[in-house]
């Protein structure tokens, strides 16, 4: 069946393989970290924080990222994608929506966290939901726009996923490109690094340093990065000058992000990490709420 299907022009049969194994282990390990970031939460009650609930919902993102890249990874096995145009418009959908999920969701919880350590201010159960359910209506709102002719939904060069069409570079991609960029990047970026410059003048000035906190924008730039200098790039030029297999390396970077994501803001952190033991074992480990710390 494999051999009934030509390979995507400008990848050997080596390429494939190998780029549909990382498909595969990105998925696989992003589903099994952040599902048991999502089932901890719900199966240990001290886990059900406000604070908390952003981690959750994070996951619940990521885990949607990683779902995405499976299918990826099995059409990339077959060679060619067997869902049709439809499917590839639904894929690339549910791709965008969770992706842009994602990065709201790191964003509020930096912005959680400035609030938490600098100002003293602990979230509440009514300002973590509406926060949700913002981000995933907002964040809809900028996915749908491609199904109804705001940009568009196509093949990456793999062939075997979908995701923006980049390769046009028109005026339609354009005018899309540049306020959902600004909307769901450049504004998430800047209050990651603001909370969490604030943050670190806050342990400086107490001489406790809780956790680095240049992490989550490193963390943020490496995965995204690469994905946003490659669309503002078609912005600006064409973007088949650049060869396939490197447009492919931007988005196989950006579905490792639910991976670093989970060992950031889940296994990383010292209360649902305890949370995740005690879950796991039975064992409860108390860890001190200093600085109403519960993420």
């Amino acid at each position: 069946m494999v051999t009934s299907y030509p390979l995507p022009e400008g990848f050997s049969e080596f390429d494939v393989f190998s780029l549909g194994s990382a498909l595969l282990v990105e998925g696989l390990v992003g589903i099994f970290l952040n599902g048991l970031t999502l089932v901890s939460f719900l199966k240990v009650r001290e886990l059900r924080t406000p604070s908390n609930f952003l981690v959750f919902s994070l996951a619940m993102a990521d885990v949607g990222i990683c779902m995405n890249a499976t299918v990826a990874a099995f059409s990339s096995f077959l060679r060619y994608w067997p869902y049709g145009s439809e499917g590839c418009q639904t894929h690339g959908f549910q791709g965008f929506v969770t992706a842009l999920a994602s990065i709201n969701f790191i964003a509020a919880i930096a912005w959680d966290r400035y609030h938490q350590y600098c100002t003293r201010t602990k979230l509440q159960w009514s300002s973590s939901v509406v926060l949700v359910i913002f981000i995933w209506l907002f964040t809809a709102f900028w996915s749908a726009m491609p199904l109804i002719g705001w940009g568009e939904y196509d093949y990456e060069p793999l062939r075997t996923c979908c995701t923006l069409d980049y390769t046009k570079g028109d005026r339609n991609y354009v005018s899309y490109l540049l306020p959902m960029a600004f909307f769901n990047l450049v504004i998430q970026a800047f209050t990651v690094l603001s909370s969490y410059q604030s943050i670190e003048k806050k342990f400086k000035k107490t001489g406790q340093h809780k956790f680095n906190t240049s992490t989550p924008l490193k963390t943020l730039l490496l995965c995204w990065g690469p994905y946003a200098i490659l669309c503002l790039y078609a912005a600006v030029e064409n973007a088949n000058l650049v060869s396939p297999k490197l447009r492919m390396m931007a988005p196989i970077l950006a579905k490792t992000s639910p991976i670093f994501n989970a060992f950031l803001y889940a296994l990383g952190n010292e209360n649902y990490r305890g949370g995740i033991w005690q879950f796991l074992t039975g064992q409860k480990i108390e860890v001190p709420q200093t600085d109403n710390k519960s993420k």
